[in-house]
């Protein structure tokens, strides 16, 4: 399932860009990079990722903006990624519309199950929209 998914990560820190594509590009998913909010969503029109992983803490237009304009326009799996720890990012994170939360710093196998568990669920929903009959709209 994966070797095709398309992964966004979004984070003003070249660093953790570095370690997010070199965590994802093994398990088989093609990674798109940015390092800013307002590229990330410039890319998000042009690549069409799966699953976007977002930092909170960005110049400029920072992660709940970011995750806002996200929800207007697409219907993806968001998981944050954050050094913020308080219970009202947090809770202000998941009720802007993220699937996850994840604080760093993280492991890698944690991120990757929670990315697996994302994606799957994405993939079980379009396998039970295609299984949906259309309705005859004739009779």
């Amino acid at each position: 399932m994966n070797s095709h998914a398309c992964i966004m990560a979004v984070d003003d820190e070249p660093i953790v860009l570095t370690v997010l594509k070199r965590i994802l590009e093994p398990e088989g998913y093609e990674v798109v990079l940015a390092s800013d909010g307002s590229s990330a969503l410039d890319l998000l029109e042009q690549r069409k990722p799966d699953l976007v992983i977002l930092d909170i803490m960005m110049p400029g237009l920072d992660g709940f903006q970011v995750l806002n304009a996200i929800r207007q326009r697409f219907d993806i799996p968001v998981i944050m990624l954050t050094a913020r720890c308080d219970q009202e990012s947090m809770v202000q994170t998941l009720k802007t519309g993220a699937d996850d939360y994840v604080r760093k710093p993280f492991s890698a196998a944690v991120l990757l199950a929670r990315i697996t568990a994302k994606l799957r669920r994405v993939e079980q929903s379009r396998r039970q929209c295609e299984r949906v009959p259309l309705l005859d709209r004739a009779g």
